[in-house]
């Protein structure tokens, strides 16, 4: 990231995640995925860490936010709903509107930061808001 990148990055200021604990673990499995949709996007990244996979925040939840999952080895996000499932925008609105109440219900819920690709991310090891993620997504695409 260049100077500019650096300027104009989202700061972010939480501990240091545990490299021994089990989210840190959990990211490592998705690596080499984070690092590509590191690449992809400048926005401020918050993983929620999951079993075998990751749930990524983009950009600033819970007002302005999208989403993108990491499991089987590749990236999807909302646009694959749309494109794999036919949704219409009004479902789509209600599917954001879902994933912002349960961002919000883990406002409490403690953060940490992570290095992917040389840039800071949120680490948001949170069960209840990784069920709450992979419930809205798995009754979309089930």
């Amino acid at each position: 990231m260049g100077l500019l990148g650096n300027l104009f990055a989202p700061k972010i200021d939480y501990p240091s995640i545990d490299p021994n604990s089990a989210a840190a673990q959990r990211i490592a499995e998705v690596e080499s995925q984070l690092e590509e949709l590191a690449g992809k996007v400048s926005e401020r990244l918050e993983v929620v860490p999951s079993e075998h996979a990751a749930y990524v925040f983009i950009g600033k939840p819970p007002s302005k936010f999208g989403l993108a999952w990491i499991h089987d080895g590749k990236v999807s996000g909302l646009n694959n709903l749309v494109q794999d499932h036919g949704m219409k925008p009004l479902e789509v609105e209600k599917v954001v509107d879902e994933l912002r109440t349960a961002y919000e219900s883990a406002a409490d819920a403690k953060r940490y930061c992570a290095e992917v690709k040389s840039r800071k991310v949120v680490v948001t090891p949170s069960g209840r808001l990784e069920n709450a993620v992979h419930e809205i997504i798995d009754r979309i695409t089930h």
